[in-house]
């Protein structure tokens, strides 16, 4: 049984939060169109000593969606949700913690370790916490924690992705965990939303295909390098953070690096001769998952989603005949 919040969506997908990429523009776009949409906390970067831009972004999403709502009481806005990176080397966590307290933000994602805490705050306020996990190791430890849900960040997905497969991640989380379950893992069209319910999973966990839109905080040729490219051009590599990740490489060419033979790179010998920054990742080298073979244009996030909704419904037509 899902929570209340997480019942009346248009469709059954939560947007996940994107490095950079997701802020109020993206989301305040998909939860209109009726899916959750997300950012994390860290995305709202600010200098010492000014204003929390957190707490306006949160402000000003709930004043726009308010809004939509009083206009649209027929059809009204997909709840939000607000990742916290909850690793002891993010200085900023106690303070975020208390701005999205205080804002009774109804839908918090935990990212990189499960805190007992966090997910008080989020209860305390009147919220959810859901836990991204890549194991069932770690799916247990997340609700030992108190987490109310999970996210299955299973092989294929975009960023950190984990590597196992979705139908034997889910399956093993769902022999002991009834509560709330989303999947993760080249999620592109309305098809492989009912798929992911067929699985097990009560909701689909879509980010990459949303790169590729106007609201996304995305540059131009990196919205472009999403629509040309298909699961071929994903590579799987930790050098540019020490942790296991998923990369376009036509991003990876154009920092100067060989994609086909990272292999043999290391971080200490990525020092360019003509001065110029060694690549990152996010900035420079960016991350995708496998399934932006199905994204064909950039175009509005509710476009998009329309066309979610639409391969849902018809995909859902299709099985009641078979």
């Amino acid at each position: 049984m899902l929570p209340p919040i997480l019942q009346g969506l248009r469709i059954p997908v939560v947007a996940s939060p994107m490095f950079i990429v997701s802020g109020p523009d993206l989301v305040i776009a998909q939860c209109k169109a009726g899916i959750v949409g997300s950012f994390p906390a860290l995305n709202a970067r600010e200098g010492e000593g000014e204003p929390s831009m957190l707490d306006a972004w949160l402000t000003r999403i709930e004043e726009e969606l308010d809004r939509h709502n009083q206009a649209n009481p027929d059809r009204p806005a997909a709840p939000f949700a607000v990742n916290q990176i909850v690793h002891r080397s993010n200085a900023r966590l106690e303070r975020d913690i208390e701005i999205c307290h205080r804002h009774k933000v109804p839908i918090w994602i935990t990212s990189l370790g499960a805190r007992v805490e966090v997910n008080q705050a989020a209860h305390d306020c009147g919220g959810i916490a859901l836990h991204d996990v890549i194991n069932n190791m770690f799916a247990k430890k997340a609700v030992e924690k108190g987490a109310d849900g999970l996210i299955a960040v299973a092989a294929g997905a975009g960023g950190h992705a984990g590597p196992q497969s979705p139908f034997a991640l889910i399956q093993e989380i769902r022999e002991w965990f009834d509560g709330p379950l989303l999947l993760s893992g080249s999620i592109a069209t309305g098809r492989a939303v009912l798929a992911a319910q067929v699985m097990g999973a009560d909701l689909a966990y879509i980010g990459s295909p949303f790169i590729a839109t106007e609201e996304a905080n995305a540059q131009p040729d990196y919205k472009q390098m999403i629509v040309d490219s298909t699961a071929a051009d994903i590579v799987t590599s930790s050098l540019f953070t020490g942790v296991s990740g998923n990369y376009l490489a036509p991003s990876i060419r154009k920092a100067g690096l060989d994609p086909d033979n990272l292999a043999a790179a290391d971080a200490s010998a990525m020092n360019f001769s003509d001065g110029s920054s060694k690549p990152k990742a996010w900035s420079t080298i960016w991350g995708a998952g496998q399934g932006i073979g199905a994204v064909r244009a950039v175009e509005p996030a509710g476009v998009r989603i329309d066309r979610l909704a639409t391969e849902y419904h018809a995909a859902k037509e299709a099985v009641s005949r078979l």
